[in-house]
Order: C-alpha cells, then structure tokens, then sequence
C-alpha cells in the first residue's frame, strides 16, 4: 500500500498539489537532454570530412573507425536496462551526459584512424547509454502524464541536430575541429549542470498499471510481447540506419561526389534534421489522421524515394530536396516503434527496440563506408532506401499486433 500511494502522488491528479508542475519540470529537463544529444551527435558528424583528412583516413578506415562507436554503443546499450533498473533511468541519463559531452572533444585529437576508431568506443558507449536511458525515461513519464507526448521528445532530439550541424556549417571553414569540439563539451557539460539537478531529484514516475499487475501476470505479458518488441525494434533498426547513414555521410556525398562547399554539405544534414523535426512536431495530427500502420507505411515509402533521389541525383539542390523528403518520411516511424515496444514490455521493451534502433543507426555508417569502398558513395547510399522500403513492408504485416498501451501513442 506505501508504494502505491507513491505511485498515485506521482501521476497527475494525485494527492501532491504541485505533482502537474514537478512533471512539466521534469519534461522539460528531460526534452533538454534529448536536444543536448542531437546537439552534440551532429557536431560531431559534420566534422567527419575534416577528421577524416586529418587522420588519413581512406573510406574504409574511416568506416572501420566508425565501428568503434558501433561497438561502444552496443555493449553499453545491453547494460544500460540493467542499470537504469538498479539506478534509476533518471541518473543515468545524467551520468551518460557527462561522458558523452567530455568523450566528443577525443576525436579532434587524434591523428590516425586507429587513435579515432580507440576513442570512438568511449564516445559511442557515451552515446549508446544515454539514448537507451532517455527513451526508457520518456516511456515512464509518457504513462504518468497520460499524454502521447513521446514523438515531442524526438522532435527536441532533430532539433537539437539541426542546430547543431547549422553551428557546424557556419563554423567549418573558419574553426578547427578541435576548437569546434572542445566548445561542444563546454556546452553540454554547461547543460548537464542546468537540467541534470531536475532529473536526480525525481525518481521515475510509474504508471499506475505497473502496481496493479501481479507478479505472475508480468512473466505472461512479458514471454507473450517479446516477439512483437522485436518486431518493432527492426523497424526502428531499418529506419535508424538511414538516421545514421545521412549524419556520418549525408556532408562528404555532397562535398565528394557533388562538389558542394563545405558549409553547403553540412547543411545537407540540417535539412535532414530540420524536415524530421517538423515531421515529429506533427506527428500527433498524422497518427490521428492516418493511424499507426498507414504513418509507417507512408513514412517508409517517403523515406524510400527520397533517398534514391538524395543518393543519385546529379546535382546538389536535388541532392539537398532528396534529404529533405527523407527526413519527412523518417520522422515519426521510430518513435512509434519504440513507443508501441514500450507499451508491450516496459523499460524492457525500451530497452530492447531502442538497442535494436540505434544499433541500426550505428551500424550503418560503417557498411556505408565499405559498401563505398567496393563500389561507391552514392549507390551505398541506395541501401537506406532499400531498409526504408522495407520498414514499410514490416509495418504493414505488423498491423493486427495489438498493443495493450495505456495511453495512444503520439
């Protein structure tokens, strides 16, 4: 009975008079740092090109570098449920802020593609942690809030990439990547210090269904679920690659096989990022409108032609439109699928989507890279089409699953 009273202060409507305003605080502390980890994981990326000429690097040793944060992430991602049920997913995501915001100034320091790929695993652990320990955090404060406000939190995660490849852009001609980097970390370990407090404070609001549910019912729900989280987790796997396969490669297609500026390259990621997020703030319209499996279907096809476009057309402003369109198709299509695995499994399903997801999009640069190598740039770009196109396919034959959410998802 003690716990359950703690639940009911905790949702909104229960006995704590200030219980709608601590969950605003802490919703937007939350959206901050999902915007912090866009932020810096696109600073990063739109100074790839430079690194990659400061290193030495050939495509393939840059992808065999970029299989360092590969590696880190997905090792710290199948600790990271553990963790964030022994800690709590609130510490953290304050924890993994930290080290993602001191291991992103490593990568300007080096000057081999060994020295990258080494310092990569730090960053990609950094980065792996803190997207499986935000997402879990969002699922609970989604439940306790009774709201469909998970696609919101990816929203601030595209925006804070499109920010940060525009003050990438602006900066790349005239600022060294390590200056470039270095103030990055100032900056996140700036944020960490504002919004980080809110988040220790709080511990992660349960929904109230989790007390009610016994303990035999768990195991039930959990073995019967497990199939469709995987399901939905290699949908946000195919959606992910391109994510990831765009930020690490988007800027060098444009700048290598187009000869874009630099600055006109590391927009092309801006626009990307820009399009997702005007896409997610409308997710809410889009799902009441079309409904889950026609928005997958619809975003996987989006997302299918405009990256053929992106990867293979002969010039820059079709490249940037192709992009752009990707972005729109891509937006909402992995929120939904970790939502729904959330809704199936708890922080467990978050965890197991989330790892599969952003696995995709860690894994994906680096086939990018060889697929560059034994062949090229723009026709290994195709492959984010075809996982698009194949997202949809999956989001279609998933369409009779039933998802016991307690809210709608967003």
């Amino acid at each position: 009975m003690p716990l359950l009273n703690k639940v009911r202060t905790a949702v909104p409507g229960g006995p704590g008079g200030d219980t709608a305003a601590s969950l605003s605080r802490l919703r937007f502390a939350l959206t901050l740092f999902f915007a912090l980890d866009g932020f810096l994981f696109a600073g990063w990326v739109v100074r790839i090109p430079a690194i990659k000429q400061q290193t030495g690097a050939s495509a393939g040793d840059l992808g065999l570098a970029l299989l360092g944060v590969s590696a880190g992430a997905v090792v710290t991602m199948t600790l990271t449920g553990r963790l964030c049920r022994r800690f709590g997913s609130h510490a953290v995501t304050v924890v993994t802020a930290v080290l993602l915001s001191l291991s992103i100034a490593l990568p300007a320091l080096t000057h081999s593609p060994l020295a990258l790929g080494l310092v990569l695993l730090l960053f990609g652990a950094a980065y792996g942690g803190i997207n499986v320990a935000m997402n879990s955090a969002a699922v609970d404060l989604v439940a306790a809030l009774r709201r469909p406000v998970m696609p919101s939190f990816h929203a601030a995660f595209s925006l804070g990439g499109m920010l940060g490849a525009g003050l990438g852009g602006l900066v790349a001609g005239g600022v060294s990547p390590a200056t470039h980097l270095l103030g990055l970390t100032v900056a996140g370990l700036l944020l960490t210090a504002a919004a980080g407090p809110v988040l220790l404070r709080q511990p992660s609001p349960a929904p109230p269904e989790q007390i009610s549910a016994t303990s035999a019912d768990r195991p039930r729900r959990a073995a019967g679920s497990r199939g469709l989280v995987v399901v939905f987790g290699v949908i946000a796997l195919c959606t992910a690659y391109g994510e990831g396969a765009l930020a690490d490669w988007g800027a060098l297609h444009l700048e290598q096989d187009l000869h874009a500026h630099p600055g006109v390259a590391a927009a092309g990621y801006s626009l990307f990022a820009l399009t997702m997020t005007v896409g997610r703030l409308s997710g809410t319209a889009l799902l009441e409108r079309l409904g889950q499996t026609r928005t997958l279907v619809a975003g996987g096809t989006t997302a299918a032609a405009g990256m053929l476009l992106g990867a293979l057309a002969p010039s820059i402003w079709l490249a940037l439109l192709g992009f752009a369109v990707t972005g729109l198709g891509l937006a909402n299509i992995f929120p939904v699928a970790v939502a729904r695995a959330g809704a199936l499994a708890g922080p467990s399903g978050v965890a197991a989507a989330s790892t599969l997801g952003y696995g995709g999009m860690l894994l994906g640069p680096p086939s990018i890279g060889f697929l560059a190598d034994w062949f090229s740039l723009p026709l290994a770009l195709t492959t984010v089409a075809v996982l698009a196109a194949g997202a949809a396919v999956i989001g279609y034959a998933a369409r009779n699953a039933r998802v016991p959410a307690p809210a709608p998802v967003e």
